[in-house]
């Protein structure tokens, strides 16, 4: 068995892999040929169920809860809608693009994904994931090339685009909408709120919020969306990049970061008492009080959790990333993001009551 397709046979183990393979040679997941030698795979195409990772119609990744939680997917009582978009998956270096075809890869972001991340918001709204032909996890270290990287990102968020208007024509029915994305997905959803909501009132005011986590958001990215200043704003959105505390994050110096425990701004350092539970990425539990939270600089500050299954992130020669918590950007804090968007949606329909 090669290893390129060593993390999608086995999900549990894959980024355990990568940040081994990181560690040692960015040169293993680039991929040999510029982006103009490949041949993409064929776009999906959103009429067929098998283009989208999660539909609140059937059985999925994004139903699942944490084992013995006392948790249950709600989807099917929701008022509003999730538009979820996941990170990059694409570890090996076949090409600048992935296949939504692609069994394995497709296996590994559902499992490590939709059913740790998007899951957080099955309390809040229907879930709506579209499979696309994401970047390859290269085209966000890619020095020598920016064409190729750009390349690949565009085609990426063509996907992505094509899917929102999909949705929107089809399945959102003038809906509350809540855009949520990691990582790559943060990155095409900054897009899609550019794109679709700050230039459209109507669809600003459907926005219940947008979660751009775990990828560097402006807070005066928009001419009229603004970022969250408080737990049950609305038509607004949130981003934070998790690395451990004490150390400097110079690319991130000018980022949003709200605090996940307070929804906040401000540089008040938030104990892990209000930390209502963190999930492995075992997903087999919640660890209450297990991380603390501070805005410092750009990013979100975090003691190490003493309870395993919260792992760094390291690259070499990418200092914004070393000592980085980015793989738990939304396990650190599941609960609390769990509860803050089933308050925004409640805090929506209010005012949209009045």
């Amino acid at each position: 068995m090669s290893l390129s397709s060593f993390p999608h046979r086995f999900p549990s183990l894959g980024w355990l892999l990568l940040l081994l393979v990181l560690s040692s040679c960015l040169g293993v997941i680039k991929p040999v040929r510029n982006f103009t030698a490949y041949k993409p795979a064929a776009a999906p195409n959103y009429a067929e169920e098998t283009s989208w990772a999660a539909l609140p119609t059937r059985r999925d990744s994004a139903d699942a809860v944490p084992k013995n939680a006392g948790l249950h997917d709600q989807q099917a009582t929701a008022s509003a809608d999730v538009f979820f978009i996941h990170l990059t998956t694409l570890i090996r270096p076949q090409g600048w693009n992935g296949s939504t075809t692609d069994y394995a890869l497709n296996v590994f972001t559902d499992q490590f994904s939709i059913r740790r991340q998007a899951s957080v918001f099955n309390a809040a709204g229907r879930i709506y994931a579209p499979r696309y032909r994401q970047a390859a996890l290269y085209s966000f270290f890619d020095s020598d090339s920016s064409a190729n990287a750009s390349a690949a990102l565009n085609l990426a968020y063509q996907d992505v685009k094509t899917a929102f208007q999909y949705y929107l024509d089809h399945y959102n029915q003038d809906r509350p909408i809540i855009l949520a994305g990691h990582s790559q997905g943060a990155f095409h959803a900054q897009r899609l709120l550019h794109d679709f909501f700050d230039q459209d009132p109507k669809r600003r005011g459907q926005l219940v919020a947008a979660y751009l986590v775990g990828f560097k958001v402006q807070p005066d990215a928009y001419q009229n969306l603004r970022p969250c200043e408080d737990s049950t704003q609305t038509n607004c959105f949130i981003s934070w990049n998790t690395g451990e505390w004490g150390y400097s994050y110079e690319p991130y110096r000018d980022a949003l970061a709200i605090n996940p425990l307070t929804w906040t701004r401000d540089t008040a350092a938030a104990p892990a008492s209000l930390n209502r539970g963190s999930v492995p990425q075992s997903f087999n539990r919640i660890d209450k009080a297990a991380a603390d939270a501070k805005v410092h600089d750009g990013v979100l500050w975090v003691h190490p959790p003493t309870t395993s299954g919260y792992p760094r992130f390291f690259v070499p020669g990418r200092p914004e990333l070393r000592h980085s918590f980015h793989i738990a950007d939304y396990g650190l804090y599941y609960m609390n993001v769990r509860e803050n968007a089933v308050a925004r949606v409640k805090a929506w329909l209010l005012k949209d009551q009045l």
